[in-house]
């Protein structure tokens, strides 16, 4: 029970922080409203193609030199708890 609090703290806690930092952008004006990293014109996509194709984190912040490491790793966060998410839910639908 205890481990659920905290796990529930946490992801409030992280949420909190990725609204006060901005992490992604999606603006109809910047690349027609393509997520991108927030300050940038990176799509969020080109990290996951990097991943995708083998290439290294520190290979896509020097080729994305716009895009902070806290973002690109806050991004990955995300994704992780959107998997988590998801998988829950799509077992409760599929057992």
């Amino acid at each position: 029970m205890r481990d659920d609090l905290y796990i529930i703290c946490k992801f409030t806690v992280y949420q909190i922080s990725a609204m006060e930092k901005k992490i992604i952008n999606i603006d109809p004006e910047i690349l027609g409203g393509t997520p991108v990293f927030y300050g940038t014109r990176v799509p969020i996509k080109n990290l996951f193609d990097y991943l995708e194709t083998g290439e290294s984190i520190e290979t896509f912040l020097e080729d994305f030199e716009s895009v902070k490491k806290e973002q690109m790793i806050k991004v990955l966060e995300m994704s992780q708890k959107l998997i988590e998410t998801s998988t829950e839910i799509l077992n409760e639908n599929f057992t």
